[in-house]
């Protein structure tokens, strides 16, 4: 299914086979790996999960310290697992996309978020491993932090891209729940184009992560793309978004997030979430 970077276009898949027997014991539902994701998805059997959908790295953090906006305590990103040299975030990229599409069964859904910074060179990584793009999702902010250069219009959208684990031309029955969508949309088509406001206080009252996702946005990809007990994966977890969204739909998950505060965060958030 996925092939390397110097290889052409859609040539055979590199064998990838895992002894599925000697590592299944590592891989536990319902637990947040505090772990670098590459190093613990290397050592999980193939077609273990049924779904990923995660928030990477986007690579725009700064080398110095961020902008400020005076009516506001948001800061640009400045955090080193954020900085990337551009070789490296490539190869960084392609490395956990090989990975996801083996952990993720066939057909299996693969939700990515994005920004302009980034978006674009995992689109065109996805279209080098032939893998099927079911949608590009806009998600937009009404209450998106202001543009305090003044010089050029404000920011306010990420895209999710939607994947099909599979050859583009082979792909076919991924899960999309078309009906509870259309009814959770008043009986009408859900366009991709989605209006929601960024993570509320109360869901950083636990605490908080500089890309952190609102739970509605979680709920509604998790809902549309996943079935009950499914197990998800989100390999950059952060402060468990996905992963919260996942225990209040009933779908299992697996998290892996190498920053023990944030770590700490999602296990509160998660416990929070099974009390209510």
């Amino acid at each position: 299914m996925v092939n390397t970077m110097g290889e052409g276009p859609c040539s055979q898949p590199e064998a990838m086979g895992k002894d599925s027997s000697l590592l299944s014991a590592r891989l536990v539902r319902n637990r947040i790996y505090c772990s670098d994701a590459l190093v613990i998805m290397r050592s999980w059997p193939d077609s273990c999960v049924d779904a990923c959908i995660t928030d990477p790295p986007y690579n725009i953090a700064r080398k110095k310290r961020g902008l400020a906006w005076a009516f506001s305590s948001h800061v640009t990103m400045e955090s080193d697992w954020d900085r990337f040299l551009n070789d490296d975030y490539a190869k960084f990229t392609l490395s956990w996309l090989r990975e996801v599409c083996r952990l993720t069964k066939p057909n299996g859904n693969i939700f990515i978020f994005g920004s302009y910074h980034n978006i674009y060179l995992i689109g065109a990584l996805v279209q080098r491993l032939c893998l099927r793009i079911v949608n590009s999702i806009i998600w937009a902010k009404p209450n998106a932090q202001p543009n305090i250069t003044c010089r050029m219009f404000t920011e306010s959208t990420e895209q999710i891209l939607w994947l099909c684990n599979n050859h583009e031309k082979k792909a076919r029955n991924w899960t999309f729940n078309y009906q509870l969508i259309k009814e959770q949309n008043g009986g009408k088509q859900m366009r991709n184009f989605w209006v929601i406001p960024t993570a509320p206080l109360s869901e950083r009252r636990l605490g908080k992560h500089p890309s952190q996702k609102p739970l509605a946005l979680m709920e509604r990809i998790v809902l549309a793309a996943t079935n009950r007990k499914d197990i998800v994966l989100d390999c950059f977890a952060g402060v468990g978004s996905t992963l919260v969204a996942c225990k209040k739909l009933g779908r299992k998950y697996i998290g892996i997030e190498r920053d023990r505060k944030y770590c700490q965060i999602a296990h509160a958030r998660l416990k929070e979430a099974r009390a209510s």
